[in-house]
């Protein structure tokens, strides 16, 4: 079966031209121009101007910027594009397109620095839920920052315009309330530096993997992924066909991990009942249920229940409803694949493929994962029903039952799940900004890696990258390492937080056109989403001066480990970028770093030695690398004289000083 594009939304349409006759008018013209260009928009300074739209095929487009027109063609698909001299910071100027009698104008437009802000929820995480948020909000006006917020959407191809109208907003109590604060404080202490007009692009999506974010083709040439990413292009075409490929990848990898029996396949109609245990009539989260073993559950459960069905039913196009599912599911009828979506508090609609359903007994199975607070399949009981296309509803009210599998480990996820698929958020959310005019991109995501720490370095690298042959070959590009959350270990500790902080570290340092934001200090322990987003702006502009605009008077992030060396004295690491000396805060020495052997880590006594630590290890050890706040919440106290924050880092032993 053929699957559409998501739908396209159009932008506001341009007033009614007026038709013979006193009352009469014409029906209403789309756009002339993308929806990006529209009043209150903010052009890339320095650079030559790409303005594009649609239009009728083969039609002749006329685009006034001031005083400079430039003439294009519609192509066959009815895309034009037009492209305007560089012009310095300033404005208001004003943009006109037209086709015969048709005319677009806008309004109030500037030029100045463009900066695209992404990632997920600690992007996103809005001003009204920053510190002091209530003053903040009240004294945000600032017509010289404008905002515009790209609609949520995922989609398995890539699209040419957003999925829902999008505005360009001077920041203002109003506007700004429910901005990025990351975003928008970055800016605003930027400008106090940078006094140009700064257009802000809010594309984020809270609980987004990197892989998301990249585009199909990039993901591929990393390799690994060729099976999920034939299943998503399949999608497009054949839905049916590709749940039914995506089912057999995801059942081989559940029958093929460790501890799993042979024969326990839990999907499957006839599997034995003998584990299963009774759910709660209305479901909802597990952790509620009151059973002991789920009261602080992350992982997987399977739900089962069953429905019977007469003949006339079982053949009439059907589809099964679900209440939401926190986070991840994958649903089977009778032993087939038939959806599986990632999105909390998103209620489920699976088309069920023509057959599958019987006369009788029809059995249903859910498999949930969820990975972080409340998880499972939402009530109440009439919530999960089958649909029919005569609009009878059949709701599944045979009592459900549950496996739990607590040492499952992370199931691979559909390729076309929207904030954890492959290149669905850049489809439907990064391809519809085109090769708008960029001064920088700023990144801070992260979080929902972490069970893949390892692979994060290849995966931040490729999304700059792909990011980068989209908007500019060197366009700069920020990164927030991912700050501190969780209690401090006893002891030390393996940690996929620190190690995509490791990665986040590795991949901005080998490039001269990124910048490292160190955040670790700055995080909460109990709360994923630290609300002081304003000293976050604030260590983003201190980065951009340095790394976008040529400051090198300031360091980007504050001390930045060189090397570490085995000396006479001891292990001495020597650090760069440092104000004055190195200092410490709430102890003699500095706390978090450890020796690292070939088997385990243990905590070393540190020293300040002016520029350099000095470490002795506690215990006989022949350590190979030095390791410094390396925890998901660790506790690290060294700094410089002007109060800069040493990041976490892992660093080999070298046999000498490497020098600068």
């Amino acid at each position: 079966m053929r699957r559409t594009h998501l739908p396209l939304v159009a932008a506001t349409l341009i007033g009614l031209a007026c038709a013979l006759g006193a009352h009469a008018q014409a029906p209403p013209q789309a756009p002339l121009l993308h929806p990006l260009f529209q009043d209150h928009a903010v052009l890339q300074r320095g650079a030559p101007i790409l303005l594009w739209g649609q239009a009728t095929p083969g039609a002749a487009v006329t685009v006034r910027f001031d005083d400079e027109d430039v003439a294009a063609r519609a192509g066959t698909d009815g895309r034009w594009e037009a492209r305007f001299t560089a012009r310095p910071a300033g404005g208001p100027h004003e943009l006109e397109a037209r086709v015969g009698e048709t005319v677009q104008v806008v309004h109030d437009v500037q030029v100045g620095d463009v900066w695209l802000c992404s990632g997920q929820s600690n992007m996103e995480l809005p001003v009204w839920r920053s510190l002091d948020a209530e003053n903040e909000i009240a004294s945000a006006a600032d017509p010289d920052i404008r905002l515009l917020v790209v609609p949520r959407a995922a989609a398995v191809e890539p699209q040419p315009r957003f999925a829902a109208p999008v505005r360009w907003m001077p920041a203002s109590p109003d506007s700004a309330r429910d901005f990025s604060a990351a975003c928008f404080y970055f800016a605003r202490e930027l400008r106090k530096t940078v006094d140009v007009p700064m257009g802000l692009i809010q594309a984020a999506w809270g609980g987004s993997r990197i892989e998301a974010w990249t585009s199909a083709a990039s993901l591929r040439a990393q390799g690994g992924m060729d099976e999920a990413l034939d299943a998503l292009a399949l999608y497009e075409e054949d839905t049916s066909a590709a749940l039914a490929q995506w089912g057999d990848y995801w059942q081989h990898w559940w029958t093929t991990r460790a501890g799993t029996a042979n024969d326990e396949a839990p999907w499957r109609p006839e599997a034995n009942d003998a584990r299963w245990r009774d759910a709660p009539m209305d479901l909802g989260a597990w952790e509620r249920w009151g059973i002991p073993a789920l009261a602080d559950y992350n992982g997987m459960l399977w739900y089962r229940t069953h429905v019977d069905l007469t003949a006339g039913q079982a053949a009439r196009v059907a589809t099964l409803e679900l209440g939401a599912a926190d986070e991840t599911d994958i649903t089977w009828v009778n032993g087939t694949v038939v959806g599986s979506l990632y999105g909390p508090g998103d209620t489920r609609a699976y088309a069920v493929p023509p057959g599958l359903l019987k006369a009788g007994r029809n059995t249903v199975v859910v498999n949930v994962m969820d990975t972080w607070r409340d998880g499972g399949l939402a009530g109440p009981a009439d919530a999960q029903a089958l649909r029919f296309d005569d609009g009878t509803r059949v709701v599944l009210d045979t009592p459900w039952t549950y496996l739990s599998s607590p040492d499952a480990g992370e199931p691979p996820r559909a390729p076309w799940q929207a904030a954890t698929g492959l290149g669905t958020l850049y489809n439907g959310m990064i391809a519809p900004l085109g090769r708008y005019g960029m001064r920088g991109m700023l990144w801070y995501q992260g979080e929902s890696n972490t069970g893949e720490g390892a692979d994060y370095a290849t995966r931040l690298r490729a999304l700059r990258r792909d990011w980068r042959r989209r908007f500019g070959d060197v366009l700069p590009m920020l990164v927030v390492q991912l700050a501190g959350y969780g209690m401090p270990p006893r002891a030390p500790t393996e940690s996929g937080w620190a190690q995509v902080r490791e990665a986040q570290r590795q991949v901005v340092a080998e490039d001269p056109h990124s910048g490292l934001v160190v955040s670790i200090d700055i995080g909460d322990a109990f709360d994923i989403h630290p609300p002081n987003k304003q000293e976050l702006g604030r260590r983003l502009a201190r980065a951009a001066r340095h790394v976008v605009y040529g400051e090198q008077a300031i360091a980007a992030s504050g001390p930045a480990v060189r090397s570490a060396w085995q000396a006479e004295d001891g292990i001495r690491v020597a650090f760069d970028d440092v104000a004055g000396t190195l200092a410490t805060t709430g102890a003699d020495g500095p706390i978090g770093f450890e020796l690292c052997g070939p088997a385990h880590c243990e905590y070393a006594e540190a020293s300040i030695d002016g520029q350099q630590v000095l470490l002795q290890a506690r215990r006989r050890l022949a350590p190979e690398r030095v390791r410094y706040c390396w925890a998901d919440g660790p506790v690290c106290t060294l700094r410089d004289e002007a109060g800069h924050p040493v990041g976490p880092f892992e660093m080999p032993l070298m046999a000498h000083e490497v020098s600068r």
